[in-house]
Formats: structure tokens, sequence, C-alpha cells
């Protein structure tokens, strides 16, 4: 099976190294130095990774046979595939490959249905599901522990817990009224006062920590 693993972003510097945005929890084994990858467009590969080393938090790799800014440059937007074996699991436990949780059925613990994993997103800070209701709406689920609580891959679906407002788009309003108290007659006209009124709604929240405890996506 192959999976895009990283896009390949601008060039960097003029000795040929490229940004990548990586699309693995996995980049030491499958963006490491001497990896052979495929590329979409397939004019553009197969690519072998010469050197791989870390840049203000972003990774840059150096492609065997690119040697300048120019060639680096034609290189970007190009998507590098892995050859992956559909069987194999991550070596971290409880973590999962994109595409072991695509297409995945999302309920609540009672059964219910939410809808459907259709897009994974990469986040520095966690993972987020992408699905797809049954109305066609989408919503955007953290994958942490807090919420996504069972991956069940043999049933194919994934059990979560959501925070009022995660999944509803009718958030919860919490009003506070104070009682009303008679006043005296005002010749001059009638005094008023607000209700104030304030919406909760789940804030999301998580980190690499946390994503890495309830399942970490590859």
């Amino acid at each position: 099976m192959q999976l895009v693993v990283a896009r390949i972003g601008r060039a960097h510097g003029i000795k040929g190294e490229v940004t990548v945005e990586v699309r693995t929890d996995e980049p030491e084994l499958r963006l490491g130095p001497g990896a052979v990858l495929t590329t979409d467009p397939a004019s553009a590969g197969p690519l072998t990774i010469e050197t791989g080393r870390v840049h203000s938090g972003r990774l840059l790799l150096r492609f065997e046979g690119v040697r300048d800014r120019t060639a680096a440059e034609a290189l970007r937007n190009t998507l590098l595939i892995a050859d992956v074996n559909p069987a194999a699991m991550p070596e971290e436990p409880d973590a999962y490959y994109d595409h072991q949780l695509m297409d995945l059925d999302v309920v609540l613990a009672d059964g219910t249905e939410v809808g459907r994993i259709t897009e994974i997103t990469h986040l520095p800070s966690q993972d987020l599901f992408i699905v797809e209701r049954p109305d066609g709406s989408e919503v955007m689920i953290p994958f942490v522990e807090q919420i996504v609580i069972e991956i069940d891959l043999d049933e194919q679906r994934a059990v979560i817990d959501p925070p009022p407002g995660l999944i509803d788009d009718r958030a919860e309003i919490a009003s506070a009224r104070d009682e009303e108290t008679a006043e005296p007659a005002d010749p001059e006209g009638s005094k008023g006062s607000k209700a104030s009124e304030g919406s909760t709604g789940a804030e999301n929240t998580g980190d690499a920590e946390n994503a890495g405890n309830a399942g970490d996506v590859a």
C-alpha cells in the first residue's frame, strides 16, 4: 500500500535542501537517509533521501542528484509516497496509520452514530479527525485520549466521549437573570436592566504527548 508521508515545500539555502511538511508520525523510519520514495507527480521521482536535519522546528531534506536551489525549487509541492505493508502496525503501542483510521464509523459510547472519518489532519499540537456527519456536514474531533476513548479496528469504529458543544452546533447557553424587584414608579420614565447571557462551548486542547497517549497517527 502506498501512503503519502510528506509534501515538499520551498527550497532552503543554495545547496539543494528543501523543507518538508511531514505527514507521518514515523519520520525517522519513513524519511531517513537512504529511503527511496515515489512521488506525485511521478515524473519528479523516485527520490532517494541523502540527508535530513531539523532547522527551526522544520525538517530539511536533501535528495540524491539535487544539488542547487533551482533543482530544489522545482520539487516544490511534490508529494512523497512510501510503500507500506497494509498489515503492519506502528512500533509505538496504541498508534495507527492513517489508512487504518480512514472510513471508520464514529459513534458515541451508547452507540449513537456521529459520522465517518474522511480525513486526518496532522497539526503540531494534535491530530484531528475530519468526520462527515449523516447530513453531509463536517465536524473536527481531536484525537486525544480524553475524547477518543476507543479505536476498534475489528469493528471498524472509533468511540468518542465529546465535551458539550464539540459535535453539536447548538452551543449550550447559560443565562443568569436577577429576580425582578418592584420599583417605585418614575414620573420621568421607567428603568430597565439587561440580563447577561454567556455561551459555553468546547475548547479543543491537547498536545503531542496527549495525542500519543490516545493513539498516534502515522
